[in-house]
């Protein structure tokens, strides 16, 4: 993860939760639940980025077990203050190099692709496959660009030469951050996981994406993406 994103999560720890808390996205965030709760039910779960660990509160209470990592202390910190079973562990590690021998039934990154580079996309994609057995699960849930909020496509501020956008957000310090913020769309996200996986199930939501997928046994060739 590059400097500018962890620098911005890290400032943000105190004040993420707020996400949670928008009316119109309680729906959204129910049917998401019950869809994660019945993927990775009685699964062992690898979670990147999982920041403050709403997500990883919600799917503790039917998955077998969970390894959740993000890079920044200050969120683990708050995560391992919410309700689990003792079924989950965290630790601190950059995404991009883990080291882990164990390989787990099932992966997932909350709102987490849409902070990767998309130049970097394929290879974060061949590292978290590489850390989930043949046959195993694959899900993904983000940000769809709605207007008027916080993930509005409108709000876009910066596009660099890879085509990456960029929001500027300003924190209740008053200080603003750039930050990385790309709305794929269905038809890139189907071709990037089709290399690597079968069976994608999409499903939109009002605010947010939904995609799961089965990891295929193969070999991942990064050279053969097209990128964007």
């Amino acid at each position: 993860m590059n400097d500018d994103l962890k620098s911005y999560y890290n400032e943000r720890a105190k004040e993420y939760d707020k996400v949670y808390l928008n009316p119109d996205e309680q729906e959204d965030l129910q049917t998401a639940t019950q869809i994660f709760q019945k993927i990775f039910s009685d699964k062992s779960v690898i979670e990147f980025a999982c920041g403050t660990g709403y997500w990883t509160e919600q799917i503790s209470k039917t998955a077998a077990s969970i390894f959740a990592t993000d890079i920044n202390q200050s969120v683990i910190d708050i995560a391992k203050s919410r309700q689990f079973m003792n079924n989950v562990t965290f630790e601190v590690a950059d995404m991009y190099n883990l080291a882990i021998d164990q390989k787990f039934d099932t992966a997932f990154g909350g709102f987490i692709w849409s902070h990767i580079l998309l130049q970097e996309l394929d290879k974060f994609l061949e590292k978290i496959s590489g850390l989930v057995i043949p046959g195993g699960i694959l899900v993904f849930i983000d940000s769809n660009p709605v207007e008027g909020t916080l993930h509005d496509k409108k709000q876009i501020t910066k596009t660099d030469d890879e085509g990456n956008t960029y929001q500027t957000r300003i924190l209740d310090n008053g200080l603003p951050h750039m930050v990385l913020k790309n709305f794929p769309t269905k038809d890139f996200i189907l071709r990037k996981l089709s290399r690597i996986a079968t069976g994608i199930e999409y499903i939109s939501l009002n605010h947010y994406w939904v995609v799961s997928c089965k990891l295929e046994k193969k070999n991942y060739d990064s050279n053969s993406f097209t990128g964007k």
